[in-house]
């Protein structure tokens, strides 16, 4: 079924030089299998949609359509449903979804007078009709381009925002951050980041009455490798009894970590205080490529009876900014233009203009070694799962492997037969 939803989305089109408009449905009502079927499917297939990363009750599935009108409902749990909330209509398969597209951005739709209101489709409709337009059957591309100048005042103004806001803009009203001690077993130290909804915590080391590090989805990425590699002294039996601080010491030497001399050498724990400002903790997070930055406070000169207060990472002060900006965001060029048009991240060559660093994608069957290795040595934190039209079907992200501590589900597979997709709907 699944290779068959994906045959669909390349020949959704039907006629050659059709324009296809990547769509998103979404199903924000929860179950444990959701699928889509509809008139571009001529209701005899059902596609798989996948839940939301931190959204389990939201499902989403991105499908290509051509222009026109179409009806659409959802499988969920065994049973057809339709959405309340979005324009649905009396039809021959009982009360479905509507949904029209236009290839002319300025066209508004006139719906049969039968069609309930609703909220619009949560789509990529109109993002995809701003950045092209249908032109003699051909596609031409309408970018906006930022000027240099709104770069550089951009720049400007962030930076002067970042240098004079300090950490205690990131902290939460309310919240509750998690440390972990150095001596607890590598097993259990990932069952509590899986129990607790986290995929890192900072290193509490009693001895010496401070924080020496974090423990995160990577280090569990790294010892999932290292299991599944026949040469390696370490089991599943020994992570009953492994402890964190020993995983620390034997991934230095994985990694060759050495001063020159043959002696080990641990990493400085990398850390913020309250008051230092935004700036200097966006560099850190850059310069010392970590993901987060662990925010302690001591009262005390010596440092003793530090206190941790936040794990600050840039997507919260990317939010910080906003915030900021929310009611003045005319004076930031940048947030008046959509993604594509700001010279920052990764862009799909076939779709917009390359920034030099290729996209790093899998398909559905690629195996989890394979994926574990790629968010590894990539250096990122999520990889796009596409078709053979690279067209986006799910997202794998590091912290999803702290999913595979429950019920010790990472004893039971393996790395290299077990698919993504497999993965992704398996019951751990």
């Amino acid at each position: 079924m699944f290779g068959q939803s994906m045959d669909s989305a390349r020949n959704a089109g039907g006629v050659a030089g059709t324009v296809l408009i990547p769509m998103r449905f979404v199903w924000p009502y929860g179950g444990r299998s959701v699928f889509l079927s509809g008139s571009f499917t001529r209701w005899l297939e059902l596609l798989p949609m996948s839940p939301v990363e931190g959204c389990p009750t939201v499902f989403q599935v991105i499908y290509n359509l051509p222009p026109g009108y179409h009806q659409y409902k959802f499988f969920v749990d065994g049973e057809w449903r339709h959405d309340e909330h979005q324009p649905y209509v009396p039809g021959d398969y009982g009360i479905v979804n509507t949904v029209f597209l236009a290839t002319d951005p300025n066209y508004i739709p006139v719906l049969p007078p039968d069609v309930a209101s609703g909220n619009s489709m949560d789509v990529d409709n109109d993002a995809f009709r701003r950045m092209v337009r249908l032109t003699d059957g051909t596609l031409s591309e309408v970018l906006p381009r930022i000027s240099d100048t709104d770069v550089q005042i951009s720049r400007q103004r962030i930076s002067a925002f970042l240098s004079s806001h300090t950490a205690y803009e990131l902290l939460p009203e309310s919240g509750k951050v998690v440390a972990l001690d150095v001596d607890l077993p590598v097993k259990q130290a990932f069952h509590i980041l899986h129990e607790q909804g986290i995929f890192m915590a900072p290193l509490w080391d009693f001895c010496k009455g401070q924080f020496v590090g974090v423990l995160s989805a990577l280090d569990f990425i790294l010892i999932l490798r290292e299991l599944g590699n026949h040469g390696s002294n370490l089991t599943e039996e020994e992570l009953e009894t492994h402890t964190i601080s020993a995983w620390k010491e034997g991934k230095s030497y994985l990694n060759r970590q050495n001063n020159g001399h043959g002696t080990m050498f641990s990493r400085r724990f990398i850390h913020a205080g309250p008051y230092d400002n935004l700036k200097d903790i966006a560099m850190k997070i850059l310069q010392k490529e970590v993901s987060t930055v662990p925010i302690i406070h001591s009262s005390s000169e010596d440092a003793s009876f530090p206190q941790l207060l936040h794990l600050a990472s840039l997507s919260g002060i990317l939010k910080c900014i906003c915030r900021y900006f929310r009611h003045c965001s005319s004076s930031l060029p940048v947030l008046q233009l959509p993604i594509c048009a700001i010279p920052v991240g990764t862009w799909v060559p076939k779709i917009g203009e390359s920034n030099r660093q290729p996209l790093a994608m899998l398909r559905p069957t690629a195996s989890l070694a394979s994926a574990l290795n790629l968010l590894v040595q990539a250096q990122v934190s999520s990889i796009p799962i596409v078709d053979d039209n690279d067209s986006l079907l799910d997202i794998y992200c590091r912290s999803d492997i702290t999913a595979l501590a429950k019920n010790r589900a990472y004893a039971h597979i393996n790395l290299d037969e077990m698919t993504v997709h497999q993965l992704r709907h398996s019951p751990f």
